[in-house]
């Protein structure tokens, strides 16, 4: 009996050690799978808050330049507004290296020469051979000074001396008597074509001599571009190049009779017993901005309008040449832009070396 008991004692120890296994291994499984899932969540949530940590910090390294790069574009947009403006300075330039369409002429053809050295300051179209018209009579005034004619001699106007050419007027009727130096005043202020023409008509030898002394005069000159066909300059075939006339104005600034005479602001002539007024035709004679030592213009449609001067410009002595100008007052303008240039380059202190 007590035997009987012991084992089934023993049996049901045994039963009960063996269907309590499995429900540990169940709870440690459980245990351990809880285990891990917290380990696997946890280092998923760093995983993830490191992440978008990184991605923060990405975005924000990114943004960073930009958002230095605007202040810094802000602060340069708010410097002048809390610094005084600085004044425009003027960058002193070379004369010889300037663009002449930075100065913007119009003129087809131009020259500034600086007579101390003779070298040019300003060249556009300088070798073009071109007409000249009127401003042939500088080349007159200087053939008729050269031959020592008498300035107080009468001559008179004639029908020879009528513009066949281009029909132009005259306020010098036919039969019109002056003196030669009344006609080569005329002619140069005025620029009076019978005038002009009546000088070469008057010349020992006539007209033929006369263009002969004009052309031998351009060759000693050294215009070797340069053709004369009559003195008034109405012939398209009185054709030159700037830089020839440039040659002619520094020759005719030589003698005091052009000088005074194609710088004369208006003159009161007696003609006959008709007292009439005369006035130059360059404006800039008139002007107290300009110091002028020798001027003439010309115009006619081959030529179109143009203008050459000796002048004092900036404190330096200079010839101007402008051929083949647009428009009534385009050679004045591109002669006053000339004189604005020069003088701003003058003001400017030299550049100091370094």
């Amino acid at each position: 009996m007590k035997q009987g008991i012991t084992a089934a004692m023993l049996l049901s120890a045994l039963l009960g050690l063996g269907l309590g296994a499995p429900s540990h291994a169940a709870t440690d499984a459980k245990k351990t799978q809880s285990a891990t899932k917290k380990t696997s969540d946890k280092a998923a949530s760093t995983t993830k808050q490191s992440s978008s940590k990184t991605q923060k910090a990405s975005t924000k390294s990114a943004a960073a330049p930009a958002k230095s790069s605007s202040k810094s574009a802000a602060r340069v947009a708010q410097k002048p507004a809390s610094e005084p403006v600085a004044k425009k300075s003027v960058h002193k330039v070379s004369m010889t290296d300037v663009d002449p369409r930075r100065l913007m002429l119009y003129s087809a053809s131009a020259l500034v020469i600086d007579q101390e050295t003779g070298q040019p300051l300003l060249e556009k179209q300088s070798d073009a051979v071109v007409p000249i018209a009127s401003i042939s009579k500088l080349m007159t005034a200087m053939v008729v000074l050269d031959a020592k004619l008498d300035l107080n001699e009468v001559i008179a106007i004639g029908d020879e001396d009528v513009d066949g050419l281009k029909g132009t007027r005259s306020r010098l009727p036919v039969g019109t008597t002056m003196t030669r130096e009344t006609a080569m005043l005329l002619a140069l202020m005025s620029s009076e074509n019978r005038a002009a023409h009546a000088l070469g008509r008057h010349y020992p030898g006539g007209m033929p001599a006369f263009v002969k002394a004009m052309n031998q005069k351009a060759q000693a000159l050294g215009m070797f571009s340069s053709r004369f066909e009559e003195p008034t300059g109405l012939s398209s075939n009185n054709v030159s190049t700037a830089k020839d006339l440039a040659r002619m104005v520094a020759a005719a600034a030589r003698y005091p009779e052009i000088r005074h005479f194609s710088t004369t602001e208006e003159a009161r002539v007696d003609l006959n017993g008709h007292v009439r007024d005369f006035h130059n035709t360059n404006a800039l004679v008139r002007s107290d901005n300009w110091e002028i030592g020798v001027s003439k213009t010309g115009y006619i449609s081959e030529a179109g309008r143009c203008l050459v001067m000796q002048a004092r410009v900036a404190d330096k002595p200079v010839v101007i040449v402008l051929l083949d100008s647009a428009g009534k007052m385009t050679r004045v303008g591109d002669a006053n832009r000339i004189k604005r240039w020069m003088e701003s380059a003058s003001l400017t202190p030299e550049r100091k070396p370094v």
